[in-house]
């Protein structure tokens, strides 16, 4: 059974860091690539970050360039996303997604592409 954990979520101040974890069961992630997205109240899903299978190629929402990171450890099945410096408006529920591949390609924000969708992790930034 395919299936997707996401944990490390909680209540940050702003200006905080959390690393958000992605856990993959069921399949192995080499042939996969990974996004996260989140969607905050009231608002629709959007992409945060993905990174493809090559392990090399990443992508981010101009929103979180250069204070988040996505990485992957396919010896633990596992994606994470460091979220440095962070935002009240990056308070939202974190979903991380699994898009097989048949042939590469380069991860997109397109979440129709993802077949496999985690439960989300809660992210609330407040002081």
């Amino acid at each position: 059974q395919v299936q997707l954990v996401e944990s490390g979520g909680g209540l940050v101040q702003p200006g905080g860091s959390l690393r958000l974890s992605c856990e993959a069961s069921g399949f192995t992630l080499d042939y996969y690539n990974i996004g996260w997205f989140r969607q905050a109240p009231g608002k629709e899903r959007e992409g945060v970050s993905c990174i493809s299978s090559d392990d090399d190629s990443t992508y981010y929402a101009d929103s979180v360039k250069g204070r988040f990171t996505i990485s992957r450890d396919d010896a633990k099945n596992t994606v994470y996303l460091q979220m440095n410096n962070i935002k009240p408006e990056d308070t939202a529920v974190y979903y991380c997604a699994a898009e097989e591949l048949v042939v590469f390609r380069l991860c997109v924000l397109y979440q129709a592409s993802y077949d496999s969708w985690g439960q989300g992790t809660q992210v609330t930034v407040s002081s």
